[in-house]
């Protein structure tokens, strides 16, 4: 009715937190990164909103200063320009293009760091999943996502094609493990 005031409760997305954990068996991990090697991953539709060839060129920059390897989830339209940037700025062999993957819950769970520059997103499901698996989230500061991800709390914001700072907040929650560790458990 119009004219009458009434408190509007807002529900937000939500995951299920017993599917998406931490997975903490190394042979798992394993079977994409060596110990040593951060793993950061992209989960999207690979639409051009989504910006996998930012995620690319983040990836490029942390992989210059730490070992680390990338894994790009899902498919769609963008990924084979995704594919030929990783080619040309020469970490297409530690980019694995893994296409639509069933088991996205167990990937997130043994990552180090999810990535989201996405230039539009009503709210940010994904950034959601990597929370719940206790996976700090560097993503833009667009659509909904600011509602998920708590700038410096649960990981970090940037403008939209701000690849640079981007990849040095990357670097920043990699390098220093009780950042790390503290934005992991407040997501």
């Amino acid at each position: 009715v119009f004219g009458v005031e009434r408190e509007i409760e807002v529900i937000h997305n939500f995951v299920d937190s017993d599917r998406f954990v931490r997975v903490t068996d190394p042979a798992v991990r394993a079977r994409f990164a060596h110990p040593d090697e951060a793993l950061l991953v992209h989960v999207s539709n690979f639409r051009p909103v989504k910006r996998a060839a930012d995620v690319v060129e983040v990836f490029a920059r942390v992989a210059s200063e730490i070992p680390a390897r990338l894994l790009m989830i899902g498919d769609g339209p963008e990924r084979a320009k995704a594919m030929e940037l990783a080619q040309s700025l020469g970490v297409i062999g530690r980019t694995h293009f893994l296409g639509s993957f069933p088991d996205v819950e167990t990937v997130l769970g043994i990552s180090d760091l999810f990535l989201l520059p996405s230039q539009q997103a009503s709210f940010g499901l994904a950034a959601l999943e990597a929370m719940s698996c206790e996976v700090p989230v560097v993503a833009s500061r667009a659509g909904g996502i600011p509602e998920v991800v708590q700038d410096g709390v649960t990981g970090f914001l940037a403008d939209v094609g701000n690849v640079d700072t981007m990849a040095d907040r990357a670097l920043r929650v990699l390098r220093n493990r009780e950042l790390y560790l503290s934005m992991g458990q407040a997501g």
